[in-house]
């Protein structure tokens, strides 16, 4: 993505999952905007969840929005990007007369609309102005600011303030490394790469739709096009938008574009299409799971419906399929208990096919690479267990606990460790 949105529960504050994902956009240096959220619930301070995103994130924040009140309290918003306020109505959605501009909040009119908390949106806003950095778009798109609005979702309330800000300061589509230097989005040629696969959208037929990001150059419905990884011509009659829970089909995208693509198996993320070139777009990591279990099949009529039932799913990027060497047991590794569940529940109701999962003690997945052919070699032979193959076929080491894979790190200097895929 070029930019991204994030959202934070004004009760929970930041989550766990919230810091894995930044660490992503942290990688590619990826602007992100805050949206918090349920302000018609009591939760957090304001201060305080701003206090923890620059804690816990490392984010300078600047706030464009600041909540009047919050649960049964809550009266609305003051947009200091807009320096209007936009008042909240319970169960009531959103619309133009709830929004009333009020350049000098010294104005008596803000203590008619909204009484005795006038004079506290004064002192808070004052606090504000004088606390946080003013925006700065540099900073912005540099990924370590983030603007800050407030609003409830739910009533679809101070959404659009986010929204016009985010089409206003949000990047246009950004350059992108390939095998063969950079590709520019005002490149005439059409390239793009797969980024995510969903399986079985009709199970009876077991169709796939894979989205494919637009890099440069326009998609042309019906016309053909390279597939670089197989070296073979690949066209899409029926290539798909969508937007929330609408689709439609399209006769062009262009660079930025996000289009669903029909697919019958031949297409895997990180796949990259152009108009004849021979090159592949960079940065698509796999991450190292962090939890693991061994795949049981519980009808072994039923192996064949399992293994493509397995392999498809993790084409999607729910889990990551091993292999390990010694025994040829397939793992199953994934960053949380409830991708399980989802996996057994799919691999019944679409493939026919009945597993259990039995869990196994690793923590970390690391690929493992080395120049030295007979060092590696000689490492996967005295690794028994702990060795496997991904779907790739790349050698991976399976860590029994931090300290276990620090020891191997410093005990073979030869070896190199990666935690992602990419490399």
């Amino acid at each position: 993505v070029d930019s991204a949105l994030m959202v934070v529960d004004s009760a929970k504050g930041v989550e766990s999952q919230t810091l894995k994902l930044l660490e992503v956009c942290r990688m590619r240096n990826t602007p992100v905007m805050t949206f918090i959220n349920k302000l018609d619930r009591e939760g957090l301070n304001p201060i305080e969840l701003l206090d923890e995103i620059e804690d816990k994130l490392q984010l300078t924040v600047c706030p464009m929005s600041w909540p009047i009140g919050m649960g049964k309290s809550f009266k609305g918003v003051y947009s200091l990007y807009e320096k209007r306020l936009i008042l909240f109505k319970s169960h009531h959605t959103q619309n133009s007369e709830d929004r009333v501009e009020i350049t000098d909040l010294d104005s008596s009119l803000l203590d008619e609309l909204i009484g005795l908390e006038a004079k506290e949106l004064r002192e808070s806003i004052q606090l504000v102005l004088g606390v946080y950095p003013r925006f700065d778009r540099e900073s912005y798109l540099s990924g370590t600011m983030t603007p800050v609005f407030f609003g409830s979702a739910v009533n679809n309330f101070g959404i659009r303030e986010l929204l016009d800000c985010f089409i206003d300061m949000s990047p246009i589509p950004t350059s992108r490394q390939t095998t063969e230097g950079e590709v520019q989005p005002t490149n005439p040629h059409f390239s793009g790469f797969i980024f995510k696969i969903h399986a079985n959208i009709n199970p009876k037929h077991r169709d796939r739709i894979a989205f494919l990001r637009i890099c440069s150059g326009v998609f042309e419905r019906g016309k053909w096009f390279y597939h670089v990884r197989p070296s073979k011509q690949i066209r899409f009659s029926n290539p798909t938008a969508f937007m929330a829970q609408d689709k439609s089909i399209i006769d062009f995208a262009y660079p930025g574009d996000i289009v669903g693509i029909h697919d019958t198996g031949v297409l895997r993320i990180g796949d990259t299409l152009t108009e004849g070139e021979k090159f592949h777009f960079k940065g698509i990591p796999s991450f190292s799971p962090e939890l693991f279990k061994i795949v049981v099949n519980l009808n072994p009529l039923k192996t064949k419906q399992l293994q493509k039932g397995l392999e498809q799913l993790c084409e999607e990027g729910v889990a990551q399929l091993f292999t390990r060497e010694r025994d040829s047991r397939q793992i199953v590794g994934t960053v949380g208990a409830l991708q399980f569940e989802v996996i057994q529940y799919r691999l019944e109701h679409e493939y026919g096919a009945l597993c259990r999962f039995e869990p196994l003690s690793f923590i970390k997945a690391c690929w493992i690479s080395s120049e030295d052919t007979e060092t590696l070699f000689a490492f996967i032979q005295s690794r028994g267990q702990q060795i496997a193959r991904d779907n790739e076929g790349r050698t991976v080491y399976l860590a029994e606990t931090k300290w276990s894979l620090d020891r191997e790190m410093r005990e073979n200097p030869k070896i190199l460790f990666h935690s992602t895929s990419e490399f």
